[in-house]
């Protein structure tokens, strides 16, 4: 099953973490965690966690007379919905030309040099045995 793709922008990204860490949170908490790095007043807050739950990013539980937030979306799901954007927006969706380009400009390490050929490996055996299966 494929997951869900995601996009969040850069306000929802700085909450979802929060909740992320927090939850399940009510959305005082996730302000007063922001207020050293984000000047947002409650509202501001709350009105962005309740239109991330009409977006299906968060989800609430009613607890009394309280409203505790969830995430409603994986990181997986979240950083899927980030590469896809950005693969989209500077890459016009291929993977070869970003993969070239973080190659290039030296943004990979040894280590994750041994990891990537490791996973694309993987990835090529897997291939196999679903072909083989067919």
């Amino acid at each position: 099953m494929k997951e869900k793709s995601r996009e969040l922008s850069e306000n929802e990204w700085v909450i979802i973490q929060t909740v992320w860490e927090l939850e399940p949170c009510a959305a005082p908490t996730v302000q007063e965690a922001l207020q050293r790095t984000k000047n947002w007043a409650y509202t501001t807050v709350k009105t962005m966690m309740d239109r991330m739950v009409k977006k299906g990013l968060l989800k609430t539980k009613k607890l009394r007379n309280i409203y505790l937030y969830s995430a409603a979306i994986t990181k997986s799901e979240a950083r899927r919905g980030e590469i896809m954007k950005t693969l989209r927006r500077a890459f016009d969706g291929a993977v070869t030309p970003m993969m070239q380009f973080l190659v290039e400009n030296d943004q990979i390490s040894d280590k994750e040099y041994v990891e990537l050929d490791r996973l694309i490996q993987s990835s090529r055996r897997r291939r196999k045995r679903k072909k083989a299966k067919k």
